[in-house]
């Protein structure tokens, strides 16, 4: 084996994900928000139309704790229920 285990050499620099990619939410920041949005698509027979609102609150929890890239909710397909709210960038 030619290559050397030297871990002390490089050190490893974090890089957002790319668009699309979610990561991990290993400490469960969203995990109420998610519990709600899966308990609406059961008792929706999975008819995610219906979960909506549950889906944006998810997606909100996401973007604040930076478990997504930050996007405006309408450009997500939420425009029609932020009431008036202006759109995060």
């Amino acid at each position: 084996m030619s290559t050397a285990m030297n871990f002390g050499s490089k050190s490893f620099q974090p890089r957002p994900p790319d668009k699309g990619s979610f990561p991990l939410d290993h400490f469960g920041e969203c995990k109420s928000f998610k519990e709600k949005f899966m308990k609406c698509l059961r008792d929706n027979r999975f008819e995610n139309a219906l979960c909506r609102s549950e889906s944006k609150d998810y997606l909100e929890c996401r973007m604040e704790r930076q478990l997504m890239a930050q996007e405006p909710l309408e450009k997500l397909g939420f425009g029609d229920l932020l009431d008036g709210k202006p759109g995060r960038n």
